[in-house]
């Protein structure tokens, strides 16, 4: 039996959690439990990586820049844990894909800079560009050499983190996926985002700073024009070959808040 797909959740906002969740399993056509959940917002625990054939960390309003006294205080909880598993990841070279802050959390471990100083880009689509090294990588190949995709992020990578390639890049925002080895990869856009979910990440954190709050129903009404499946097929990629279409497994519990 396939092992499971564990995904790291940093979203308190249990509507957009339970979404992120469920598009993944919808995009990559998952079996109900192939996907394993962990909240870490209510508590992060070790991880035994053989446990699993894959790690998705998604994003939220959790910034790795920000100074720990800025820090949410399940961030500072779950970060320092979070970072020893991905440091194990790029060491094992074990599947991984980070999307927006699993971006940011790859690069801190490689030594990249992520700050606020350039880059962000307000909720909506933007228009990805691959580079030539994305030509042969498995998850990429015969994609469109340009496609749109959703984003919505604060923080960036100023540069391409240490030891990573790039794979894909936007005129706002110079890297928008990376692979580092042959099989851990994150992207600064949102795969699993389609035009509803958009809608309620952007009802969700309408005040959270991403955007002018009375700007919402405009990007909202602008994503909703959008067609973006380029995205998704990615994801779905990443899921169809390290897990596999049809894996079965007993969900994992979600951790007990402390």
């Amino acid at each position: 039996m396939p092992k499971p797909c564990l995904l790291l959740q940093l979203r308190p906002e249990r509507s957009a959690a339970d979404d992120e969740y469920h598009a993944i399993v919808r995009i990559a056509e998952m079996d109900v439990g192939s996907l394993v959940r962990i909240q870490m917002d209510r508590g992060m625990p070790d991880v035994e990586l053989d446990d699993y054939s894959a790690v998705i960390v998604g994003g939220g309003p959790s910034n790795i820049s920000n100074p720990d006294d800025q820090k949410y205080d399940y961030q500072q909880k779950f970060e320092p844990i979070l970072r020893k598993l991905v440091t194990e990841i790029v060491r094992r070279d074990f599947p991984y894909l980070g999307a927006c802050y699993g971006l940011g959390m790859l690069a801190d471990v490689l030594g990249g800079t992520v700050s606020k100083e350039r880059y962000a880009e307000t909720a909506g689509a933007q228009t990805i560009e691959l580079t030539a090294a994305a030509a042969h990588d498995p998850l990429l190949r015969n994609l469109p050499q340009e496609f749109r995709a959703f984003v919505g992020h604060k923080e960036s990578c100023q540069e391409v983190p240490p030891g990573a390639v790039l794979l894909a890049r936007s005129a706002g925002c110079p890297v928008q996926m990376v692979r580092v080895g042959a099989h851990v990869y994150a992207t600064q856009f949102h795969p699993e985002l389609d035009g509803d979910g958009l809608a309620l990440r952007i009802e969700t954190y309408r005040h959270a700073g991403y955007f002018d709050p009375e700007e919402a129903d405009y990007l909202i009404a602008l994503g909703h024009r959008e067609s973006v499946p380029v995205p998704g097929e990615i994801l779905h990629r990443f899921i169809t070959r390290y897990c596999g279409r049809a894996a079965t497994a007993t969900p994992g519990p979600v951790a007990d808040e402390t």
